[in-house]
């Protein structure tokens, strides 16, 4: 592969290219400038984003040697196998400059050895160390070393004369994303395929996935020209638009597969009464991640976090998944006690790690249920080791490091407000607070619409059943709407009807489900 086989990363090439040519291919000039050449670069990024790639199209495009290591590899069954291995490669490389040495999944072969109990993985650290150090002799070798963890890495491998430099592999943004379709495309037979359009669909995925999805939209080519393997096979086929859309549906961004994730199709239509609520999320939140350079341009600052507030079941989860939606970002849902945990340090790791994921995904939204467990006012909890005090102060941290990032938004919702930590509300934190209240007579027409817009009613007036339900909130209204179908289908089956076509779904049956939701209440309510 050449520099041409690599899209979407013009500028991370150009940075890498200026750290690596020169070092090898003409170390005397850095010697006449007193400087030392670069030994060690480390390439970060999420699994996908073409370090592998990068690293060979760019020993080929400078015409130098090329030696590749992965790191679980290296690892022997005997004594000092491992040690001995590594020795062999970085003296192979020193013979054969101007050389560049590439090491994948390096945290596997150096981790944090104040992290690791093995012996075997202490040495082999140690042994990497002294071939880096010995690099220090040595003309037109480096060593190009990837991870997607760097914070797992012995923090002695980042000291200067070793893997001094980082350079970052993002997920590719829009244009990027065009790139790297038109690569993957180039040698295939498209028929009115919009790559413009494919790009705009593709968010959060890496060049490994764009590659997927291209191959994938070739199969649903193949299975619709040619249904039967052992039928004639056309002169030519081609790729047309509706496979990559059907393609599309079924990749999943491989830097969220750690993470549960959904990339939501919810319509502000979809969300019932509300209506003030979505204007200001139209206005303030979603143009802030569909349009940031108006932003960048006008000066203008988008809110970073929000808080929608309000009793349970008044749909904040589902205003947070429509913005992101409407917004064409990728979302991440956590609840805020899953979160937590007992062992020292590790909640915090969870806050770093998951916002590191919402920056690779990005555009994203994160989402934190019950955000008021995870930052409740410091001091508050007397018998958690400072577990939650360190916990919030990590959460602003990352919400301090979101300033500037105009693609990633972190949505929290709770039901108390008041439990909350003072400084998380403060102006460049969630900054944006919304009361999500209790629906009134108009909002819970609106919701039983929604619900029923595709249901088979017949002489139902959904006003008589707004006007019924006051104090409902919107999960009510729905557990309504469905348990009225759930009556209508088991009289239809009682009356062992055969054509579904027939159901309907009348008044007596949502007279039926509103008592029976009553009685549960009243149950639940004594049992209590």
């Amino acid at each position: 592969p050449t520099m041409g086989d690599v899209g979407g990363l013009s500028a991370t090439l150009q940075e890498l290219r200026e750290l690596v040519e020169i070092p090898l291919k003409r170390p005397d000039v850095l010697a006449k400038l007193g400087l030392e050449p670069t030994r060690g670069v480390l390439l970060v990024g999420p699994p996908g984003t073409g370090k592998t790639l990068t690293a060979r199209s760019l020993a080929e495009d400078l015409g130098v040697n090329y030696i590749a290591i992965v790191g679980p590899e290296v690892m022997g069954k005997y004594y000092g196998e491992a040690e001995q291995r590594l020795r062999a490669i970085f003296e192979k490389a020193k013979k054969a400059a101007p050389c560049l040495v590439f090491i994948d999944e390096i945290d596997s072969l150096a981790p944090d050895r104040s992290k690791v109990e093995g012996e075997v993985e202490k040495r082999l650290v140690a042994t990497l160390l002294g071939l880096m150090d010995g690099f220090a002799q040595t003309k037109g070798v480096i060593v190009l070393a990837a991870t997607n963890r760097p914070d797992h890495l012995d923090p002695a491998l980042r000291r200067p004369g070793r893997f001094d430099r980082e350079v970052q592999f993002r997920v590719p943004d829009r244009q990027g994303r065009f790139e790297i379709l038109q690569i993957q495309t180039r040698d295939m037979p498209l028929e009115d395929v919009d790559l413009d359009a494919i790009a705009d669909l593709a968010v959060g995925l890496v060049g490994a996935d764009l590659k997927a999805l291209c191959q994938k939209a070739a199969y649903f080519a193949l299975r619709r020209q040619v249904p039967n393997l052992s039928g004639p096979v056309p002169d030519t086929m081609t790729l047309v638009h509706a496979d990559f859309l059907q393609a599309i549906k079924e990749i999943k961004p491989s830097v969220l597969r750690s993470v549960e994730v959904e990339s939501p199709a919810i319509a502000w239509e979809d969300i019932g009464g509300l209506e003030s609520v979505k204007q200001t999320l139209q206005e303030s939140v979603e143009g802030a991640l569909l349009y940031p350079e108006l932003y960048a341009q006008t000066g203008a600052k988008a809110p970073r976090g929000l808080l929608l507030w309000g009793p349970p079941g008044t749909g904040k989860t589902l205003l947070a998944k429509a913005v992101a939606a409407q917004a064409r970002a990728n979302f991440i849902a956590v609840n805020g006690p899953e979160l937590l945990s007992r062992w020292v340090g590790a909640a915090e790791q969870a806050v770093r790690e998951l916002f590191a994921k919402a920056r690779q995904a990005a555009p994203c939204v994160v989402f934190i249920d019950e955000i008021d467990t995870l930052v409740p006012a410091r001091g508050q909890y007397q018998g958690d080791s400072g577990v939650s005090d360190r916990v919030v102060g990590q959460l602003l941290t990352e919400l301090d490091g979101l300033q500037g990032c105009t693609n990633v938004l972190l949505i929290g919702a709770t039901n108390r407000p008041s439990a909350l930590d003072p400084a998380i509300l403060r102006a460049g934190r969630i900054d944006l607070q919304l009361e999500i209240g209790l629906p009134d007579a108009a909002g819970r027409l609106a919701i039983l619409q929604v619900h029923n817009g595709d249901r088979p009613l017949e002489s139902v007036d959904l006003s008589h059943w707004a006007s019924l339900t006051d104090g409902w909130n919107g999960a009510d209204l729905a557990l309504l709407s469905n348990q009225a179908a759930l009556e209508a289908v088991r009289e239809y089956r009682a009356q062992g009807l055969a054509d579904p076509s027939q159901i309907r779904i009348a008044a007596h049956h949502w007279e039926q489900a509103h008592q029976a939701i009553l009685s549960q209440r009243t149950s639940v309510a004594n049992r209590g």
